[in-house]
């Protein structure tokens, strides 16, 4: 499919899926965006696990913006029902540097002092 296939009433369609990452992290791997994302990474602990940090926009359900940990398997499997940490932003600047100090966390194998506050 090209952008400028239409549907059935004509208009327009939009297919391209990818959005791109605003945020970078030195040693972290940006994610494909999805649809309320602000920012999405693969952070890796000197441990060699690794973590997907998402920071989504989830004000229209009254939660702010928030900033989630998941586990990450296999180099490729995001285990989005196993939250490892869920913070609360009031706006989405505060939201990105929050995203940037979890993964830095992260990346010094200071995960579990991250839980501690949250």
């Amino acid at each position: 499919m090209s952008k400028n296939d239409t549907t059935s009433n004509d208009q327009p369609i939009n297919t391209s899926s990818s959005r791109t990452q605003a945020v970078e992290i030195a040693n972290a791997l940006p994610i494909l965006l999805h649809a309320l994302d602000l920012a999405r990474h693969t952070v890796i602990a000197p441990n060699g696990k690794r973590f997907v940090v998402a920071t989504s926009d989830d004000t229209h359900l009254g939660r702010g913006y928030i900033t989630n940990v998941y586990p990450q398997q296999n180099d490729y499997l995001t285990l989005v029902r196993l939250t490892i940490l869920e913070t609360t932003s009031n706006t989405p600047e505060e939201a990105i540097k929050r995203h940037i100090s979890v993964a830095h966390a992260i990346q010094q194998g200071k995960l579990k002092e991250l839980n501690k506050f949250a």
